[in-house]
């Protein structure tokens, strides 16, 4: 007889389905969000900060930033590996096959690498999932049975006509009680939520659900003692649905407030600036303008602001020899 993970179907869910579907109509297409890559950036790493949070990484996200870009950081050296590993995770999520699990081993191998031994491996061993105050939640089950329970767990995931919004939350849910990994089960749990789900809209991928999962750390933790007590995910789904519902509504907050950046002078400047540097006169020759002011209160710093364009000599933003170019 096929796997099939215990829940229930509730009014609260299907409210919350329709509540998601209202606000992901808003943003329309991964499209709107290609206009903003600052707001792409900073969408991942809010990602990756949160989920890593959550186990206690101790970096912020503007450290988490400079880390990312190269910049030397005070921390401990196990979080700055652990950021790096984790964004360069995120950074594979659109060449990801959500239903494989050899795809998800290479990925755990990535996000672990340098911080367990057995990275990218099934654990061998017992393992516990622990809430944010380091009090046992669950004992997950014997490590000899955990590849046959994630390999009906991908099928069903693979098979199942279940709405993808509550099927990804089912996973998440199933993944965390089957505890596959000797470490990094709540970060690859969180993350293979975002995979899923981006397989159906790929606008997912900058939808950083983590963050509000953090923000309701506590209550996430019982989300899963209560589905576990419950032996039923239902609890957690319902959760898990109120978190994406919440993560879409402060990305479509953040979408419309970059859009009072794009004018009509800015959308012309993305007409004719590229990806090589042009000065201000090659620009402003192109555009047709005299005032220098006009335009780079018009349509510099705007594009600048949106994060659409970036200078070649940051650092001296007044220099005679700046030039600018399309992200």
């Amino acid at each position: 007889m096929p796997y099939k993970p215990p829940f229930e179907l509730t009014e609260e869910m299907i409210d919350l389905v329709s509540k998601i579907m209202e606000n992901l109509g808003y943003l329309n297409s991964i499209n709107e969000l290609e206009k903003f890559p600052r707001l792409r950036r900073v969408s991942r790493l809010k990602s990756v900060q949160s989920s890593l949070a959550i186990e206690n990484n101790t970096l912020s996200l503007e450290e988490i930033s400079d880390v990312i870009d190269g910049r030397k950081v005070l921390g401990k050296q196990e979080d700055i590996q652990a950021a790096k590993n984790a964004f360069a995770a995120y950074k594979m999520i659109s060449r990801i096959d959500a239903y494989d699990i050899s795809s998800l081993l290479k990925v755990h191998r990535i996000m672990m690498s340098g911080l367990i031994a057995d990275a990218g491996s099934f654990r061998s061993k017992g393992v516990g999932i622990f809430d944010f105050a380091n009090n046992l939640v669950h004992m997950a089950p014997p490590a000899k049975i955990v590849f046959d329970n994630m390999r009906n767990l991908f099928v069903w995931l693979k098979t199942s006509d279940t709405n993808i919004l509550i099927k990804s939350c089912v996973f998440h849910y199933e993944f965390e009680f089957i505890h596959p990994f000797s470490d990094g089960n709540g970060r690859m749990g969180r993350l293979w939520q975002t995979v899923i789900l981006s397989k159906w809209k790929p606008i997912f991928e900058w939808i950083p659900i983590e963050s509000i999962i953090k923000d309701n750390q506590e209550a996430y933790y019982k989300a899963i003692e209560c589905s576990t007590k419950k032996s039923t995910s239902t609890p957690f789904i319902e959760f898990m649905l109120l978190c994406i519902n919440d993560a879409i509504k402060d990305i479509v907050m953040n979408s419309r407030s970059h859009y009072k950046h794009i004018s009509r002078q800015v959308n012309a400047l993305m007409e004719v600036i590229d990806v090589y540097p042009q000065s201000t006169n090659e620009l402003m020759e192109k555009l047709h303008l005299k005032s220098k002011d006009s335009f780079r209160n018009h349509y510099i710093k705007p594009a600048l602001e949106a994060g659409l364009i970036a200078m070649t000599s940051p650092d001296k933003p007044r220099s005679r020899n700046q030039g600018y170019y399309k992200i």
